[in-house]
């Protein structure tokens, strides 16, 4: 298996990052296999959407109705509402696996790889990519 990671900045508000592009370099010329996308914080996701079209706005409205930003949460630290961003990665999960055909990403014509992050305290992110060869 072959490995690395990168480095990405979501900024001081809620956020719905594509990352397929990244994807696409890091599995160019690799043959069949898998892509596993991980991103280590306890405070973020992985998805595989639609965007372009709002669908990254709405997934963060829909994150917004499940998981409100108030004082709810017992996990209190940080901006008001921290709380519910170490409870979405139960909703969006830290991962993905993408199949990797011929060197290409086998999405569906409409999917991106998106990072997720509701975390405003925080504003680096680091995914891991790996490859599996097939």
């Amino acid at each position: 298996m072959d490995s690395e990671t990168t480095t990405h900045r979501t900024g001081g508000e809620e956020t719905v990052l594509d990352l397929t592009r990244v994807a696409a370099d890091f599995v160019a010329g690799r043959g069949d296999g898998l892509l596993q996308v991980f991103v280590p914080h306890a405070t973020a996701g992985i998805a595989v959407i639609e965007t372009g079209a709002g669908s990254d706005d709405d997934l963060l409205a829909a994150l917004a109705d499940l998981l409100p930003a108030d004082d709810r949460w017992r996990h209190r630290h940080g901006s008001p509402g921290h709380g519910r961003s170490h409870v979405m990665p139960a909703v969006v999960p830290p991962h993905a696996t993408v199949p990797v055909l011929d060197g290409r990403l086998a999405l569906g014509t409409w999917q991106s790889i998106c990072l997720v992050d509701l975390n405003v305290d925080n504003d680096e992110r680091t995914v891991r990519w790996s490859f599996l060869a097939g």
